[in-house]
C-alpha cells in the first residue's frame, strides 16, 4: 500500500462511518418506480433515453450525428482507503455512459464530508476520483459539496455518442446471447470485510475489480453486433436481467454453472453474510424470477446481490457471440456466456437455471 495512503487510512475508517456501503445503498427498484408512478412523460423527440426507460443514463440529441450521454451516481464508502473509495466510486458512475455506448467527456464531483473528515481523507478521495476520470479519457470540470454525518461520493458524468451507435437496455431479440464481464459476488464479499471475516487477499482482489473501468468492455464490444446493453450494479443480476426483459418484452435464461463467482462469495452467503441489499433485490424481482429449486440458496442469494461497480452485460446476435467472447478475452476481468434472449409466452420472464 502507498505510504501517503496508508497514514490517511490509520486516522480515519471509512466504512465505519456508513450503514451501507456502496451501490447496496441504492433505493430498491420496485421503489423508484413507485415514486415515479403517474408522471407524466417528457415529449421531446430529442430526448431518445429517459427516466421513463429505466435505462442507465439520459440521452439527448444535439444533432444528427451526436448525443450527449448523462448519468450521475454516488454511495456511501465501500472501501477504508479513501483513495481507493474515490477510484471505485468514479468507476461505479463512468460504468453508465459506457452502458450505453458512450465516451466519458466531463464529470462533476458529488460529495458530502462529515465536519471533522480529516482534509487529508478527503483530499485523496477527490485524487482516487479524478484518476479514474483521467484514465477514462475524460476530464473533473468541477462539482458540489455539502458537510454531512455520513460521507457519500460520486459524480455527474457526461459523454457523448453518434445516435446510431446508441445501446439500450431494452432492445434485446430473442436468439441473443448474454455475456457479461466481471465476477459476481461483490456485495457478499464487501460485506463480509465490512464483518472483519474477510482477510486482505479478498480486499484486494474485490476492490481492484471494482476499481476496474468497462472501457475495455464497451471498446472490444464496438462492431459487434450487439442488440441491447446494460451494467450490473445495484439491482443484481437478476434485477438488471428483469429490467432488460422486461423493457425488450422477452424472457431471459440464466445458466448460473457458466456465471464465474468471486472467490468466498458463495461460502459467505452459505453462512447468511449477505447486504441488505439482496433482500430488497429478491423483493422486487423475485415474482418474476423462476429459479431451479436445485440450485443452492447461496448461489440464488449471490444472483440478487448488488453490484458495485459491476460488469457490462450484453446482449450479443448468437452469430456474432463467439467473436465478441473471443474479442473479450484478455481485456476484462471475467469472460462469460451466461444465458439467452427468447420469446416471451407468459410467466416468469427470467429463468434461472442450474446448469
Amino acid at each position: 500500500m502507498r505510504k501517503d495512503v496508508d497514514a490517511v487510512e490509520t486516522k480515519v475508517k471509512l466504512t465505519k462511518l456508513a450503514d451501507c456501503a456502496g451501490c447496496g445503498a441504492k433505493v430498491g427498484a420496485g421503489e423508484l418506480a413507485q415514486l415515479f408512478e403517474g408522471f407524466p412523460a417528457v415529449r421531446d423527440p430529442n430526448l431518445l433515453v429517459g427516466f421513463d426507460h429505466a435505462d442507465d443514463a439520459a440521452v439527448y440529441r444535439l444533432a444528427d450525428d451526436l448525443a450527449i450521454v448523462q448519468t450521475l451516481d454516488f454511495f456511501p464508502p465501500i472501501a477504508d482507503d479513501p483513495f481507493v473509495f474515490g477510484q471505485i466510486a468514479a468507476a461505479n458512475a463512468l460504468s453508465d455512459i459506457y452502458a450505453m455506448g458512450g465516451t466519458p467527456v466531463t464529470a462533476l464531483n458529488i460529495m458530502a464530508v462529515p465536519e471533522d473528515m480529516p482534509a487529508e481523507a478527503v483530499r485523496e478521495m477527490l485524487r482516487g476520483g479524478a484518476t479514474k476520470v483521467a484514465e477514462a479519457g475524460a476530464v473533473v470540470a468541477g462539482g458540489h459539496s455539502i458537510y454531512d454525518a455520513e460521507p457519500k461520493y460520486g459524480l455527474s458524468v457526461t459523454g457523448v455518442i453518434d445516435p446510431a451507435r446508441l445501446l439500450r437496455n431494452d432492445t434485446a431479440r430473442p436468439g441473443d446471447v448474454l455475456v457479461y464481464t466481471k465476477p459476481v459476488g461483490i456485495g457478499i464479499i464487501t460485506t463480509a470485510l465490512k464483518g472483519e471475516l474477510a482477510g486482505d487477499e479478498a480486499r484486494r482482489e474485490v476492490e481492484g475489480l471494482m476499481c476496474t473501468l468497462n472501457k475495455a468492455a464497451a471498446e472490444a464490444a464496438r462492431g459487434h453486433d450487439i442488440h441491447a446493453c446494460t451494467d450490473v450494479t445495484g439491482f443484481a443480476m437478476l434485477g438488471h436481467c428483469l429490467e432488460l426483459a422486461q423493457g425488450s418484452d422477452t424472457c431471459v435464461t440464466l445458466y448460473a454453472d457458466a456465471l464465474q463467482f468471486l472467490p468466498g462469495a458463495l461460502e459467505f452467503a452459505s453462512m447468511g453474510i449477505l447486504p441488505a441489499g439482496v433482500y430488497r433485490n429478491r423483493r422486487y424481482a423475485e415474482a418474476e424470477v423462476d429459479i431451479d429449486p436445485e440450485l443452492p440458496l447461496a448461489m440464488a442469494d449471490a444472483l440478487f446481490d448488488p453490484q458495485t461497480s459491476g460488469g457490462l452485460l450484453f446482449a450479443v446476435d448468437a452469430q456474432d457471440a463467439d467473436a465478441l467472447l473471443a474479442d473479450l478475452e484478455g481485456v476484462v476481468p471475467a469472460v462469460q456466456r451466461i444465458g439467452t434472449v427468447g420469446e416471451y409466452a407468459g410467466g416468469p420472464r427470467v429463468r434461472v437455471r442450474a446448469s
